[in-house]
C-alpha cells in the first residue's frame, strides 16, 4: 500500500492543480486520478461545444434564460461523468503503453495502483449514471446520445490503426454540438450544427496535436500513431490552418443561426486566444506543451460567451 500511495502522490505532483486530491483517503485518490478529477481542461473542454449549441439552439428559438442555464448545468455534469469514463476507457486500452512513457507512468492502472478488474466496476457505474442522465433528455436526444458510445469505447484504438486519431478524438468529443442544440428543441438543424461540429473537431485537432508533442518521441518509439508526428516540424504552420479553419466554421454556424455582432466578437476573441497560442507555445518543451490544454480552453469560453451575450441581446434588452 505504502507503494501505492507513493506512486499516486508522485502522480498529484505532476499537476499543480491536482494537490486537493491527496486530502483524501489512500484507498480512494487512485480512483479520482483515474476519473482525472484533479484537471478540469478535459471536462471544459467536453462541456463547451455543448455550451455552444444549448445557447445557441435557444437564441433561435427565443427560449428563456432559465432554459439556458438549465441544460448549462446539466451538460456541465454530463460532461464530467462522461469525461471521466471516458479517461477510464482509454487507461485500460493503454495501461502497458502508459507504463513505458514517463509521464503517463504513474496513472493508477499503469503504476499498479488498481487492478483492470477495479477499473472495470469502477467503469460501470459511470456509464451507468451517464446513461440515466441521457434519459432525462427527449427520446431524439437520447438516441443520439447513445450513438456515441461506440466512438467512445473505440476512440483509443485509433492510436493504432490511423495517423488521425486526433480526428476521430475531435469527432467523438464535440458530439455534445448535435446532442446540446437537440436536447433544447428535439431535432437538429444540420446547417447549422453540422458546420460547427466540425468547427469544434478542428479545435480539437489544434489542441490535442499540442499537448500530445510532448510525447512524440514515446510514440514513434512504441508505435503510437498522431497527428504530431505527421505534422512534424511543420506543426505549427498546420495547426494554424486547422486553427483558421474552426473559427471559419464556427463562424458560419453562427451566420446560418442568425446571430449578431456579439457572437462573432465572441469568435473573434477565441480566434485571438488560438493565435497567442500557437505563438507563444515551444513545441520542443513538455511543459509548454502540457500548459496548452487548459489554456485551449479559453477559446471555448469566448465562444460560449458571445453566443451567450447574443443570446442575452436578442431576449432581454
Amino acid at each position: 500500500m505504502k507503494v501505492r500511495s507513493t506512486a499516486v502522490k508522485q502522480h498529484l505532483r505532476l499537476s499543480s492543480d491536482a494537490t486537493w486530491v491527496d486530502s483524501f483517503p489512500s484507498n480512494i485518490r487512485p480512483y479520482l486520478c483515474l476519473a482525472r478529477v484533479h484537471k478540469p481542461a478535459g471536462t471544459l473542454l467536453l462541456f463547451y461545444p455543448c455550451a455552444w449549441s444549448v445557447t445557441m439552439a435557444c437564441y433561435t428559438h427565443g427560449a428563456p434564460i432559465s432554459m439556458v442555464w438549465t441544460y448549462v448545468g446539466f451538460f456541465l455534469v454530463t460532461s464530467q461523468v462522461f469525461r471521466a469514463a471516458g479517461c477510464v476507457i482509454n487507461d485500460m486500452w493503454d495501461k502497458d503503453l502508459d507504463a513505458a512513457v514517463p509521464r503517463t507512468s504513474t496513472r493508477p492502472l499503469a503504476a499498479g495502483d488498481i487492478s483492470m478488474f477495479q477499473a472495470f466496476l469502477f467503469l460501470i457505474p459511470q456509464l451507468a449514471l451517464g446513461v440515466w442522465l441521457l434519459m432525462q433528455l427527449n427520446e431524439y436526444s437520447l438516441r443520439l446520445g447513445l450513438s456515441s458510445l461506440g466512438l467512445v469505447v473505440l476512440y483509443p484504438a485509433m492510436k493504432r490503426l490511423t495517423n488521425w486519431p486526433q480526428a476521430v478524438l475531435g469527432m467523438c468529443f464535440n458530439w455534445g454540438v448535435l446532442l446540446g442544440a437537440a436536447s433544447v428543441v428535439g431535432t437538429i438543424d444540420w446547417h447549422v450544427y453540422i458546420p460547427l461540429h466540425l468547427g469544434a473537431a478542428c479545435w480539437t485537432i489544434v489542441y490535442d496535436t499540442s499537448y500530445a508533442r510532448q510525447d512524440r518521441d514515446e510514440d514513434v518509439k512504441y508505435g503510437v500513431h498522431s497527428t504530431t508526428i505527421i505534422f512534424g516540424d511543420q506543426i505549427r504552420p498546420i495547426l494554424a490552418m486547422f486553427s483558421v479553419v474552426a473559427c471559419s466554421l464556427v463562424s458560419y454556424a453562427g451566420y446560418c443561426n442568425g446571430h449578431g455582432l456579439s457572437f462573432f466578437c465572441g469568435v473573434a476573441l477565441g480566434a485571438l486566444q488560438l493565435a497567442r497560442l500557437l505563438a507563444r507555445t515551444d513545441f520542443e518543451n513538455k511543459e509548454s506543451c502540457d500548459a496548452t490544454l487548459f489554456s485551449n480552453a479559453w477559446f471555448g469560453f469566448w465562444v460560449w460567451a458571445g453566443a451567450f451575450a447574443d443570446f442575452l441581446v436578442k431576449t432581454q434588452l
